[in-house]
């Protein structure tokens, strides 16, 4: 057998002096990068959805009537912000019949889960309007009206008969009075369509459910029948509080429409 000398290639003098080869997509700096909102932005969210998220974190509710183009965005990208909420055990309701979004804090028995949001229930005074402003929703759309309305002296007119002597004068009380209402406007429960007449929207069903309503109107029915008009009820705890879904066995109702904490703990 005659062994085969394989020739061996000379080096190509040209192959040392040849640019090492680049990556297919050139590396940019993060603070270069047009697809970043700020400098070390690691978000993956169009600025736009980031904002819907924050928009509610931020608020009691988002409405469909008051921030149509938040809402339209809300409802394309739902389940992204949805998950960004779960990450912080907060959970998102959607309701697309009345057009309301808001969060709820989620609560476990089973694991350990920091709590980001408080419950914020309402006073006394607010309490009782929502009461009224549920009353006369129910009542007229019932009936068969697309929408409900009061007058202030109306709803004062029936409120004050919930007063103690011991709740203060009668100036105290109508000033209390107005400042729910003037909360519950803010909120967009009810809305001023001209001085002193509101519109009630359909919020008012989220904030008192149906059953929360017939707890609160039977503890009051219970307290004027007893003689006790006005709510002795000017004893801390002894009047529920209106704040949604749920009474509990107190009679307290306790409110879904959290807000973020400033310390939380």
């Amino acid at each position: 057998m005659t062994d085969v000398d394989t020739p061996v290639r000379a080096a190509d003098p040209s192959a040392a002096d040849a640019e090492p080869e680049t990556p297919f997509i050139a590396p940019v700096a993060m603070e270069n990068d047009p697809d970043t909102l700020f400098p070390g932005d690691r978000g993956i969210l169009d600025a736009d959805i980031r904002r819907v998220l924050v928009r509610v974190l931020q608020r009691r509710f988002l409405l469909a009537e008051s921030s149509p183009a938040e809402w339209k965005l809300l409802l394309a990208h739902q389940q992204m912000i949805e998950s960004r909420l779960n990450d912080l055990f907060v959970r998102l309701v959607v309701d697309h019949q009345r057009g309301v979004a808001y969060k709820e804090q989620v609560r476990s028995d089973e694991m350990d889960v920091p709590i980001l949001l408080k419950d914020e229930a309402y006073s006394r005074a607010e309490t009782l309007v929502l009461v009224y402003l549920r009353a006369v929703f129910q009542r007229e759309t019932t009936a068969g009206a697309a929408s409900a309305r009061v007058d202030v002296e109306e709803v004062e007119q029936t409120v004050l008969t919930y007063f103690a002597e011991s709740d203060g004068t009668r100036a105290s009380q109508q000033r209390a009075v107005r400042t729910a209402i003037a909360r519950l406007d803010r909120e967009g429960i009810i809305e001023e369509e001209s001085e002193g007449r509101y519109r009630i929207g359909p919020l008012v069903e989220v904030i008192l459910s149906a059953d929360t309503l017939r707890e609160l109107q039977r503890w009051l029915d219970e307290r004027t029948s007893d003689g006790v008009p006005d709510a002795a009820a000017s004893r801390p705890g002894d009047t529920p509080t209106a704040a949604g879904p749920g009474v509990t066995p107190e009679g307290a109702a306790s409110l879904p429409l959290d807000v973020v904490q400033e310390d939380a703990p």
